[in-house]
């Protein structure tokens, strides 16, 4: 099996322990603003992933009251 192709990039960290991450690595993980990041620590090293998005910041998870089979029905034509 051949060895997957490997690249390096770099960013620096700011006075404020922040970075940008490099064009490369938001493509990789299809991450934009707003997206959040999981660090998986581990005896390996650090890995990046990209986070599953929460809860909160679903805009209609706060309609709960309307998700029950009767509200489905009736809106269903909508």
């Amino acid at each position: 099996m051949p060895s997957a192709k490997r690249k390096t990039v770099y960013s620096k960290v700011s006075v404020k322990s922040q970075t940008v991450l490099p064009r490369e690595v938001r493509d990789r993980l299809r991450v934009g603003p707003g997206d959040r990041l999981r660090y998986v620590i581990d005896e390996r090293g650090v890995r990046i992933e990209k986070g599953a998005p929460r809860e909160e910041d679903d805009p209609f998870a706060t309609f709960t009251e309307w998700s029950g089979e009767a509200d489905e029905e009736a809106y269903a034509d909508l």
